[in-house]
């Protein structure tokens, strides 16, 4: 498997790696993990959980997140592996690593992982970054999208006949809670859960909260995450006056018991984000039967229309946005069959053996 980046450091591509790498060696397969050596992620090689990681340097353009492997072309043409599975289509790693695949004549499978970034132009010049590596997508012997969403808007930009696509939803299976929550709060506590970009909407739950304090007092707001926007949402939480009815704080990645007591604390739990495939957050949270707010765009809406969370429209108002977390307190989400990660495998198994199967 190839990923830009994986644990420790956090995210919805390095927790479905990890989530399905480790369920994979369990069943049998010899799993390795090729990605980007970067400060404070752990030693070049190492073997944890049963996985093999190797991180390969990187090279990243000062202040940006632009960065690539060159290693990991050549790593891949001389592996001598069964097959690659690249996970995730945004940096230069992707390309490299199918170059590296296509060097080598080992067969390879692409999940898109699509998510949204904070710069505008970023998500505008996206579409022409895919159409440019149509040729290396165009023979993978099979695309996965983790949403319907994903695999519809990939199909139509990228002209490609609808058998060479598959959904295959991440999991969802979390611990039950241990026990006490992180913090001791009372009244309504609202979990807007993610990392910590602007894309991702905490802003808009920063903003709607004096709208839900006006009826609930005691509310509360849990901002649960890290990342480069944390300062600003500090400062939008003092100038809203309600720095002391917000909790910002992220949960070690590796920790999902204690996530786990996140979601079974909180009354709702809400992504107002720009653009999702399939969040990870909200699966675990519906798949612990918590109610969900979520903004209607991409692959939220789906989630929304499939009857399993309420949506606003990502411009409500911010007495909308308080009203749909009011509404949702104390439901559950209806009967669904919501998938698990081992659920997730077994799909994975059989897209890799007709992968190596065609070859």
């Amino acid at each position: 498997m190839v990923a830009a980046r994986y644990l420790p450091l956090m995210g919805g591509i390095e927790t479905h790696v990890h989530e399905v790498g480790t369920r994979l060696v369990r069943r049998g397969w010899d799993v390795t993990i090729l990605t980007s050596h970067a400060p404070g992620t752990g030693d070049a090689e190492e073997e944890r959980d049963g996985l093999k990681i190797v991180r390969l340097p990187i090279r990243a353009f000062q202040g940006t997140d632009f960065y690539f492997a060159p290693d990991i072309a050549s790593r891949i043409a001389r592996g001598g592996w069964d097959l690659v599975h690249v996970q995730g289509c945004h940096t230069f790693v992707p390309p490299l690593a199918m170059i590296g695949a296509r060097l080598g004549k080992t067969p390879y499978v692409l999940t898109f992982h699509t998510g949204g970034h904070s710069a505008a132009w970023r998500n505008r010049v996206r579409a022409l970054q895919w159409w440019a590596f149509r040729p290396l997508f165009a023979r993978a012997r099979k695309l996965i999208g983790v949403s319907r969403f994903e695999a519809s808007y990939f199909q139509s930009l990228l002209r490609l006949p609808a058998s060479r696509f598959t959904v295959i939803p991440n999991g969802g299976l979390l611990p039950p809670s241990p026990g006490r929550p992180p913090f001791d709060d009372d009244g309504i506590v609202i979990a807007s859960v993610g990392r910590l970009e602007r894309y991702k909407g905490h802003h808009r739950a920063i903003a709607a909260l004096p709208a839900l304090l006006r009826r609930q007092p005691n509310a509360r707001l849990w901002i649960v995450g890290a990342g480069p926007y944390e300062q600003a949402l500090h400062e939008q939480a003092a100038a809203a006056g309600v720095a002391d009815r917000v909790r910002i704080f992220a949960v070690p990645p590796g920790d999902r018991a204690a996530m786990s007591a996140v979601y079974a604390r909180a009354d709702v739990v809400t992504l107002l984000s720009d653009y999702e495939a399939h969040p990870v957050s909200v699966v675990e949270a519906l798949v612990l039967g918590r109610p969900v707010v979520v903004a209607r765009t991409s692959g939220l809406a789906e989630i929304a229309d499939d009857g399993l969370a309420l949506a606003v429209d990502p411009n409500s108002s911010p007495e909308t946005i308080a009203d749909a977390w009011l509404r949702q307190v104390g439901t559950t989400p209806p009967p669904y069959e919501l998938p698990t990660w081992d659920r997730c495998v077994q799909r994975l198994e059989l897209v890799y053996f007709e992968a190596l199967k065609a070859g």
